[in-house]
């Protein structure tokens, strides 16, 4: 559990101490892919409280969802209207969803260990 965490801090730390800038005309491409990427993660945070985690689900969507979000956004480009939107509302709605459900997962098992805690009292 802490070696994603300490990979969190590492590319965070390596972003803020980097000066690297994105051109003005990626924004979109990477607005979708990020908000891809942290739709895919909560989904395998999701997955693995629920006891149902695959890596290969895991890796396979997480490489598709962003895939697909920047084809949207370069389809969307070259035809003159913004599909990016479609993608940040789609990742956006399946985001919150999957926040929704693992506070409810976490709420349900510190309200279960309280109640053993309790009854063990």
């Amino acid at each position: 559990m802490w070696l994603p965490l300490l990979g969190l801090l590492l590319g965070i730390s390596l972003g803020l101490l980097s000066d690297i800038q994105i051109p003005q005309e990626y924004n979109n491409y990477l607005t979708v892919a990020i908000l891809a990427a942290f739709d895919t993660l909560f989904g395998g945070i999701r997955a693995y409280l629920q006891q149902v985690y695959d890596d290969r689900i895991f890796v396979s969507g997480f490489f598709f969802n962003i895939l697909l979000a920047a084809a949207l956004a370069f389809l969307g480009v070259h035809l003159g209207v913004d599909l990016y939107l479609a993608a940040v509302f789609a990742f956006g709605v399946r985001l919150f969803q999957n926040i929704a459900v693992i506070r409810r997962i976490l709420l349900a098992k510190r309200t279960s260990n309280n109640k053993k805690t309790n009854a063990n009292t």
